[in-house]
This record gives structure tokens, C-alpha cells and sequence, in this order.
């Protein structure tokens, strides 16, 4: 099985009067990196729900957003500060004494001075509130990841098939290649011929030219070695799991012998297929960047 770093997933959780929405989607990225828009009346959860997170996700640039809204009637309760009040009476009472004013200080007076009555809302349930949220990001995850995992089905069998294209281009390069030498060989031998008009030709000389020829336009290792990582990268796409690395490693060494192969051709069949090939191979690559 593998993933797409392409997904999106929601989920919605309500209970105990609140609601929580959880939106989860991504796209490629070299690494994991992961940005949470929520109330900041939630910042104090982000490391946990980074922490939630990794349990489903391992690459991919991650747009987490969640909102909350409480529907319960707020709990509130007021808080007297003994020692604010008295300290306003004492001054009070000291300045009416020092400009000859009457103290008609009333209780309905000193209550409204700065913070001799607050109102303080009550400490929610922390781990309640946890609960609820771990539920909505679970939810959200899940689907998430079902929706990677589809689109990493497709990305498969699409590199198969390309992979198998490959393998197609390669075999025609394999039996191409021994042609070429022929016919270098049967062209050098006609042109010999016309220089010497009806004297013998050298064979010895002949065949050390062809074999010349023939080490220059060798492919055999290279084409032994781009079989080695299609196969390679067949097997891995199977087998499955976290291996995006390791198949971008892969294209970039199949693009190297399908560079190798064109520098050596002279033969236009070859330099055409193998110019096709290093199309399919970054065809290959650009897919592979979407997989986890």
C-alpha cells in the first residue's frame, strides 16, 4: 500500500454543548511540515495535536484547520478583593479628612472602583475538552489517509504501466544495438572496398575498426543497470509503504544511464528511443514527488 501526499479530510465532533470541525488537507513536500489555524483558546492542545498527527502522517506540506463553538451558557462567577477595597477606603477616608470632606463613602461606590469586584469565568474540563478535539482530529485523519491511500492506488498502477513502457523502449535499444554494429561494419567494408577498387581487403584491420566501434557504442552495462533499477522500482511500488526517497533516487539514477545511452549513440533509432525514454523517466519523476 502506498500514499499520495495528496489528501483532504473532515470531521465534525458535538458533544457536552460544543462543537468541534476539524479540516485536514496536503500536498507535496520534502519533509513534513504542518500548519494549525485554530482558536487560541486551543493553543494550549497544538503540541498534542501535532503529536495526533504524526501518528497518521509522515511527509507532505499539512494545512490543519479546526474550529470551535460553545453552545452552553458561559459559568461565571464574581471575585471581591478584600484588600483593594479596603485599601480605596483608607484613601478615601484619608483625603476627606485632609480637604474637610464629608466621607459619604457607599458600599454601591466602592464596588465599582477597579477590580474590587471582577467576574471570572470557571476552568473548563482541559481533558474533556481534549477528548472532544482528539475525536473531531481522529475523524479527520482517517479520512484523510483513506483518501491518499486511493490516490496512491491510482499513482501505482500509472507507474507500472509507464515502468512497463519503459521496459518496452529499453528491449528495443537491446536489439538495436548489435544491428548498429553490423552495419557499421558492412558500411566500412563497402567504402574500403571502393578506396582499393579489386585489391584484398585487410580483415584483421576490419575487424579492429568494428571492435572500435563497437566499444564506443556500447550499452550493455547501461541497459543491464536501467532493467536492474525498473525492476527495482516495480518491486518497491508493491511492496509499498513510506518510499517516495527511495523511488526519486531510483528515477534519478535511470535518468543517468538514459543520458549515458544518448551520448553514446550515433544511430537515430537509438537517440530516438532513448530521447523517449528520458521522457517517460520524467514523466516517472514528476508522479513519484506525490508519494509519501
Amino acid at each position: 500500500m502506498i500514499k499520495s501526499m495528496t489528501g483532504f479530510g473532515r470531521s465534525e465532533v458535538a458533544e457536552n454543548n460544543r462543537k468541534f470541525t476539524v479540516e485536514i488537507k496536503s500536498v507535496n513536500h520534502r519533509y513534513l511540515d504542518v500548519t494549525i489555524k485554530m482558536p487560541k483558546k486551543l493553543n494550549y492542545f497544538e503540541s498534542s495535536i501535532r503529536g495526533e498527527l504524526k501518528n497518521y502522517i509522515s511527509r507532505g506540506k499539512v494545512d490543519v484547520f479546526i474550529s470551535y463553538e460553545d453552545f452552553g451558557e458561559s459559568v461565571s462567577s464574581v471575585r471581591y478583593n478584600r484588600t483593594l477595597a479596603e485599601e480605596y477606603l483608607k484613601y478615601l477616608r484619608q483625603m476627606a479628612e485632609e480637604f474637610g470632606l464629608d466621607d459619604d463613602v457607599r458600599v454601591s461606590t466602592l464596588s465599582k472602583y477597579p477590580d474590587v469586584l471582577t467576574m471570572e469565568e470557571q476552568a473548563e474540563d482541559e481533558e474533556e475538552i481534549w477528548k472532544e478535539l482528539r475525536t473531531a482530529i481522529d475523524g479527520a485523519a482517517k479520512m484523510f489517509v483513506e483518501t491518499r491511500i486511493a490516490e496512491g492506488e491510482h499513482l501505482r498502477d500509472d507507474l507500472i504501466e509507464k515502468l512497463d513502457g519503459m521496459l518496452k523502449l529499453v528491449g528495443f535499444i537491446e536489439e538495436r544495438s548489435p544491428q548498429i554494429v553490423a552495419e557499421y561494419r558492412k558500411r566500412l567494408e563497402e567504402r574500403v572496398r571502393e578506396l582499393l577498387e579489386d585489391a584484398a581487403v585487410d580483415e584483421g584491420r576490419l575487424l579492429t575498426e568494428v571492435t572500435v566501434f563497437a566499444d564506443k557504442v556500447c550499452v550493455d552495462e547501461e541497459l543491464v543497470r536501467l532493467h536492474s533499477h525498473i525492476d527495482t522500482m516495480k518491486n518497491t511500488l508493491i511492496q509499498g509503504g513510506s518510499i517516495g526517497r527511495k523511488l526519486d533516487f531510483l528515477a534519478q539514477e535511470m535518468n543517468r544511464e538514459a543520458n549515458t545511452i544518448l551520448s553514446k549513440s550515433n544511430d537515430l533509432q537509438v537517440s530516438n528511443c532513448g530521447i523517449e525514454l528520458k521522457t517517460e523517466i520524467e514523466k516517472v519523476r514528476e508522479q513519484i514527488q506525490n508519494i509519501e
